[in-house]
């Protein structure tokens, strides 16, 4: 029987994690993963050793706070993984966690696909060192990021985005409308304030602003995507006041971004799904004064956004930090909403972006990637 160790610590991993258990049980059927996830890995095979939840943290500050318990889930799955004895093991992002396991798993002679590149082309380039140490194999997502492991001679492939697969729409326009009764002849906007509780922290006071000034101005509905991983309650604590106006959707994402007029999206994932449907979007991103102070200095990246830095230009405006008020994103959405011609060229952008991202059929080529890392370490 073949067993392979799996860890994502974060939500838009767990689903790639997932995708390819999927993927990988076509293949072998008899395999079986254990590790780190979330519901949908479970639901694809996982026999979990701890949720997702447990490294769902962003930051320096964020990190050293919950230290203690990050140090003994690391104890738990290093005695669970000599115990099992795996004949390969996955990695999926979160490097400040896995790639220290991978180094683990490595001396314990466990072959390391890792997938999802830790950003070395915006920061901490030198962590391509412990990659080389950590890492048998890596999974790329982004073109640009080929040549930079070429360079640095680390075994890697370009394998497509994961989201060009999983973004499909289930409900039209009107059924989406009438399940949520909006009214059609509003603007309809949708928030992504995150999927961390930090997130939330950082961004719903400003956002629930700009709401208010917002709809002082123009006939609007509001949604609000619901991370999977995060509870309605966690939503309540950081909302500085109660918004009866606001919608808050647990499940319809992807229609809520596609039906929409706008997105406000927190940097990350929900700014690729944006643009892959090609919708007008405003990125935005807060952190704790210490943490972006402290890494500020060590970013060489003049965009934040992806959608930017793979275009190679400023195509949706970024609101960081300090920039990030709701007087600064009442105006941007203002101007975008009634600008046809910004609105255009966005789409125009984000097309041009699909092109550059390609058309691959990423879980497949992920599955396969480790069927030849099993077969190349026997």
């Amino acid at each position: 029987m073949t067993k392979i160790f799996i860890s994502a610590g974060e939500t838009s991993g767990e689903k790639y994690g997932a995708a390819l258990i999927r993927e990988f049980k076509r293949l072998n059927s008899q395999a079986k993963f254990f590790g780190l996830g979330g519901e949908k890995m479970l639901a694809a095979g996982l026999e979990p050793l701890a949720s997702l939840r447990e490294l769902n943290l962003i930051g320096v500050f964020e990190i050293i706070s919950h230290f203690p318990r990050i140090l003994k889930l690391y104890s738990w799955l290093k005695k669970e993984i000599t115990r099992r004895q795996p004949q390969a093991a996955v990695l999926i992002d979160s490097p400040d966690f896995h790639l220290r396991l991978g180094r683990f798993l490595r001396r314990k002679g466990v072959p390391v696909l890792y997938y999802v590149s830790p950003t070395v082309w915006a920061w901490r380039k030198n962590r391509l060192k412990t990659i080389k140490k950590s890492v048998t194999k890596m999974l790329l997502i982004f073109p640009f990021e080929q040549k930079i492991y070429e360079e640095a001679k680390i075994p890697a492939a370009y394998i497509g985005h994961p989201l060009q697969e999983e973004i499909k729409l289930s409900l039209s326009r009107e059924e989406f409308l009438r399940k949520y009764n909006l009214d059609h002849r509003k603007k309809i906007i949708a928030l992504l304030p995150g999927s961390r509780p930090s997130e939330l922290k950082n961004h719903l006071p400003q956002l629930t602003e700009t709401l208010h000034l917002l709809r002082s101005s123009l006939p609007v509905e509001f949604l609000l995507c619901q991370s999977e991983n995060l509870t309605s309650s966690e939503i309540d604590r950081y909302l500085p006041y109660p918004f009866p106006e606001l919608k808050i959707l647990k499940e319809d994402k992807y229609e809520a971004m596609a039906y929409s007029d706008l997105i406000l999206a927190s940097c990350g994932i929900s700014n690729l799904e944006a643009a892959l449907l090609e919708k007008p979007l405003i990125a935005f991103y807060r952190i704790s004064p210490f943490t972006y102070y402290l890494g500020k200095k060590f970013v060489y990246v003049k965009n934040y956004s992806i959608v930017n830095i793979l275009l190679e230009q400023r195509v949706i405006p970024e609101l960081i930090q300090h920039n990030f008020t709701a007087e600064n994103l009442f105006l941007l959405s203002q101007e975008i909403l009634e600008n046809q011609e910004r609105r255009e060229q966005m789409i125009r952008s984000f097309q041009k972006m699909k092109e550059i991202l390609g058309n691959y059929p990423t879980s497949s080529l992920a599955a396969q990637e480790l069927t030849n890392l099993l077969k190349n370490s026997s």
